[in-house]
């Protein structure tokens, strides 16, 4: 996957049918996705192969995809060949303002996007698109004759009229790479946009339509009270705002008000001295593979330790193995250390090494990597972290492996007693406030576990030497030293930690409330979900909406307990499941949960009280009438929502404006089905078909999104009961 907010999640997407080809550059990666790439060619080829195929092809048109590197290095000539011979194709030149995949460098040769057009115009191109983020930036600056600038959320609309036009035809993609950006944020040499997206995860269906939308990295998956639901990774947000364009309600923006903060980059100190391990690998001879995510500092671990390692006499050979690696792809460092000139190979061979140092889970479960790791000499150190991939982005079913069968994979081929696995992410958010302290806490582990031979002294010399986030990285380093020597005080910090980042939601429930939960006389994970339900239906409807949720559980759990004695999860499952059909998030609910006072006390403890916020919505009255795009608005629509919120009584009846919507009708359709469901599968309840029940009662966890999203999921939903319920029969 490409990095948070780069434009290539976007600019590679092309119309429904479409075909396009590949090329040299990050770009390149839109092979292993839905984009429509049927070939790729060599550096400077691009769209030459067209020009052969295209005579003996039905298939009208090509686009081919072109990084503005690459354009000006060699494949300008490419598209004059193209112009010359007069096929069909649309180049979309992406420019990104570097050469992102071996450094950043700066494009040799470059011309300004209006220079660019200006000769491509003259080339003989029929027509030119000029797609941003910010199209404003061209008002009074002279363009070719035969180009226009759209904003770049209209580059599908772009794409089809390039294609409709015979001949060679460019779209210009213009947006910088992200990251460039970041690095150029932090040194302060590119403005730091001061907007935040926030999703408020009490309206989030968790449906995965930003992830689609975005394609980004930093728009993640996590689990909650009320299923898995989507947050923004505020600390590898590159601050796109592409994630704004999924079709949900839950997203906020949030503008701090005043001066521009500093990094939210909180350092927690830890006092005392912490003892010297005992040293558990060879001194000499000494073999280290590490692996990570591209982006997290793996390459600057290596750095480090290299550097560390000669300043305590040693002689060091390293390699960085990095490929893609700064697109979130995976990264394989080796490190060598000596006290004799090290003549053989950099690389660690297989069964070699004597710290496995994984700084990701899943790369460190890869057979390749695992592959380097003996059972008698290496020892493992691992965070646990689970970070999720780009699939389990985009994809709701997506999840993230059993965490216990991970762990055996790799204590099978390590010396297991001596090895150290810990939440490194966990350490790092609540203490740090940031990511990027995972690796020198993993760091500070792996000595302290006696697998470096290498002494703290000069680790920590060559953190200073290194220069970046100098007292973070030292203090991260110790943490990490001290979770090996008392794991109890840095969970006790981080519970400190989180409590204070956590705001509770938590409704104190009424005297009505509590008799409707007691009457189900349920015990255990049953009577936990109705003590949280319960309040949150009357807070949704009434007393007696709830207690017809209540009636019906308590009807499930009878039955459960009568006809498969011993079995357990089908009245929870119905608990969970009923509630989420019952509470359908309509207009009504959105704005309650909108105005719910645990979200902007969210929103203060994460950015500030000094903010401004503001509520992107689409709503399906506006929608119909043709509104294409969600409107911003400000704490002005409070009183809006307030009303919305008091109207609820009209949910479901005659004078309900919003209830003939189709999606509304579903909803409500819903309820019957599912209850209908599980009175079939409570008269064919037993021991045997258990199993399956549960799944059935489970089933409306896939029911996720809104509008068009949620019908579709639906249309799913109840081809799969149909399935469940006949294997009851």
């Amino acid at each position: 996957f490409f990095c948070s907010g780069c434009p290539h999640n976007r600019s590679t997407v092309v119309p429904a049918g479409s075909v396009a080809a590949a090329g040299i550059g990050c770009h390149g990666m839109a092979m292993g996705m839905d984009r429509g790439i049927i070939g790729v060619t060599h550096m400077g080829g691009e769209g030459a192969q067209w020009i052969g195929v295209a005579p003996f092809t039905e298939t009208p048109h090509l686009f081919q995809n072109i990084g503005d590197g690459t354009f000006f290095h060699s494949g300008g000539l490419a598209l004059d060949y193209a112009v010359a011979a007069g096929v069909n194709i649309t180049y979309k030149i992406l420019y990104n303002g570097a050469v992102a995949m071996t450094g950043g460098q700066n494009a040799a040769g470059a011309l300004s996007i209006p220079a660019l057009s200006r000769r491509l115009e003259a080339e003989g191109v029929k027509r030119i698109v000029i797609t941003s983020d910010d199209p404003g930036k061209y008002a009074g600056i002279s363009i070719a004759g035969n180009a226009e600038v759209w904003h770049r959320d209209r580059l599908l609309e772009a794409q089809a009229a390039l294609a409709a036009t015979r001949g060679v035809t460019v779209l210009i993609h213009d947006q910088h790479c992200a990251a460039e950006k970041r690095r150029l944020r932090k040194r302060g040499k590119m403005v730091d946009p001061q907007m935040r997206v926030y999703i408020n995860e009490r309206v989030c269906e968790g449906c995965g339509d930003c992830g689609k939308k975005s394609n980004c990295l930093s728009v993640q998956p996590i689990d909650t009270e009320f299923g898995r639901k989507t947050a923004i990774h505020q600390s590898s947000c590159n601050k796109d705002y592409s994630c704004l364009l999924g079709d949900c309600p839950s997203f906020l923006s949030v503008e701090v008000v005043g001066p521009a903060p500093k990094k939210e980059r909180r350092l927690t100190p830890l006092e005392g001295e912490l003892p010297e391990p005992a040293l558990k690998v060879p001194s000499e001879g000494f073999a280290l593979h590490m692996m990570g995510i591209g982006g997290t500092g793996v390459v600057t671990i290596n750095q480090i330790l290299g550097t560390a390692a000669m300043l305590d006499g040693r002689h060091v050979r390293g390699l960085d193995q990095t490929g893609l690696s700064q697109k979130g792809g995976p990264v394989v460092s080796d490190l060598k250390i000596a006290l004799e000139p090290i003549e053989r190979s950099n690389k660690i061979s297989a069964g070699s090494a004597d710290l496995y140092l994984g700084f990701d889970l899943l790369v460190a479960t890869d057979p390749n990597n695992l592959d380097k790791a003996e059972s008698g000499r290496t020892i493992a150190v691992v965070s646990t972290s689970q970070i999720p991939t780009g699939q389990m982005v985009v994809d709701t079913a997506v999840h993230f492996p059993e965490l216990s069968s991970m762990l055996m994979s790799i204590d099978r081929v390590t010396r297991k007693d001596p090895n150290v696995y810990l939440d490194a992410q966990a350490i790092a958010e609540a203490l740090f406030a940031d990511h990027m302290a995972v690796n020198p806490i993993m760091l500070g582990a792996a000595y302290q576990a006696g697998a470096l031979p290498i002494t703290a002294a000069s680790i920590e010399k060559a953190i200073r030497i290194n220069g970046v986030a100098v007292e973070m990285n030292l203090l991260a380093f110790r943490w990490g030293r001290m979770a090996v020597v008392d794991r109890t005080t840095v969970e006790t910090a981080v519970a400190q930690a989180a409590a204070v980042d956590t705001v509770e939601e938590t409704r104190v429930p009424s005297a009505e409330a509590r008799a409707l939960v007691d009457s189900v006389e349920a015990t255990g994970e049953l009577r936990r979900l109705l003590e949280i339900r319960v309040p949150e239906l009357i807070a949704y409807q009434n007393a007696a909406y709830a207690r017809e949720y209540v009636d019906f559980v308590r009807r499930v759990a009878q039955v459960e307990a009568e006809r498969a004695p011993g079995r357990q999860g089908f009245a929870e499952a119905v608990a969970r499941h009923l509630y989420k059909l019952m509470a359908y998030k309509d207009e009504y609910e959105v704005a309650r949960l909108h105005l719910d006072a645990a979200v902007s006390a969210r929103l203060a403890s994460k950015f500030g009280p000094k903010i401004r916020t503001y509520w992107h919505l689409h709503p399906p009255l506006l929608r119909a009438l043709g509104l294409k795009k969600k409107l911003r608005l400000g704490t002005w629509f409070t009183p809006a929502f307030r009303l919305l919120s008091a109207l609820k009584g009209l949910r479901g009846t005659a004078f309900d404006p919003f209830g003939r919507a189709e999606v509304r009708r579903v909803e409500r359709a819903l309820i019957g089905e599912y209850r209908q469901q599980i009175e079939t599968a409570l008269v064919r309840l037993t021991p045997i078909t258990h199993d399956t029940a549960v799944a059935l009662a489970g089933l409306p966890d896939e029911i996720r999104g809104y509008e068009q999203v949620k019908l579709d999921n639906v249309a799913r939903f109840r081809e799969k009961a149909k399935q469940l319920t006949a294997q009851l029969n």
